[in-house]
């Protein structure tokens, strides 16, 4: 069976919140409705190509994260089940089972929450310039790719457009005042310890990841999406060597696809094989599966373009 491929969504009746390179949000008064869809973006510039199940892997994995870590930090997640959702979206149901979720609306915390616990990808070419990641000092002779002694949060700022730029720990202070600070801190570092001890279980290492939080009511809970292929890498334990850059069912393949080609990685991208496509989508899917031991929806393991 083929897998259709969503771009964009519109409903009519709905107010849309924003759009962003992979979302469609959708304002409910006191909470929004998040829709996944099956863009994808890479250097910051969405590509014209849909990934087949892409959004419903972001949403599924999302949902198993954020009941997995309920306990360590509460999130903004209220039911990923369109019979939960207000009525009046009950005739979009084609379009969002298995890819939406309906949220709280919190007052988002301006700041990308990056946890890193191996040296990889702009943390490594920081440390080979500078010796340190966000002005933390790190040990001479690391390699790339090398699991840290301890994972380092190195927080970056949310660009509404372009790279988020990171910031140091103070700078963070300065932004939210020192103790939302430090408890941004703590909250990621205790996620991403959590989450990496058991996707190693399943034969994934996070090597880093980026968590976003709101203020609901006073408290600081979790918000967006969480520890999936579009804000983590993920590499195959099996495979891992130190010294060099590693395999990933991240974005990593289309990143590696497209820094062969003559584009200056801005808009208009290019458009994509259906070879990349099918390999970038067999990359979600394979990531979904090994973290949660099933597969998505009706994929049962041929991919279909």
């Amino acid at each position: 069976m083929k897998e259709s491929v969503l771009l964009t969504t519109e409903f009519p009746d709905i107010k849309l919140f924003k759009r962003g390179k992979v979302r469609d949000l959708y304002d409910l008064e006191d909470k929004l409705l998040i829709v996944a869809t099956d863009r994808i973006s890479a250097f910051d510039v969405v590509l014209p190509n849909g990934i087949p199940y892409k959004g419903k892997v972001l949403t599924a994995l999302s949902k198993f994260w954020f009941n997995f870590t309920k306990n360590i930090v509460p999130n903004h997640l209220i039911s990923t089940k369109i019979e939960s959702f207000p009525l009046k979206l009950k005739k979009y149901e084609r379009v969002l089972k298995e890819r939406a979720m309906l949220v709280k609306k919190t007052k988002p915390i301006r700041v990308e929450c990056v946890v890193r616990g191996y040296l990889a990808g702009s943390a490594w070419k920081e440390y080979r310039e500078k010796g340190s990641v966000c002005g933390i000092n790190l040990p001479t002779g690391l390699r790339e790719s090398e699991r840290l002694s301890q994972p380092i949060f190195s927080p970056a700022t949310k660009a509404t457009s372009g790279h988020d730029i990171n910031i140091t720990q103070n700078q963070l202070q300065e932004m939210v005042g020192k103790e939302v600070a430090e408890e941004l801190k703590i909250k990621s570092l205790t996620l991403y310890k959590a989450a990496r001890e058991y996707a190693e279980s399943k034969g994934i290492i996070i090597a880093d990841t980026k968590f976003e939080f709101g203020v609901d009511k006073d408290k600081i809970i979790l918000i967006d999406e969480i520890l999936t292929p579009d804000s983590s890498r993920f590499w195959p334990k099996e495979n891992y060597q130190i010294g060099k850059a590693q395999e990933s069912f991240d974005k990593q393949y289309l990143r590696d696809y497209l820094e062969k080609l003559n584009w200056d990685k801005t808009f208009p991208a290019p458009s994509l094989p259906e070879k990349v496509i099918k390999k970038v989508s067999e990359k979600y899917l394979e990531a979904y599966k090994k973290i949660v031991g099933k597969s998505v929806g009706k994929f049962r393991g041929k991919l279909h373009l």
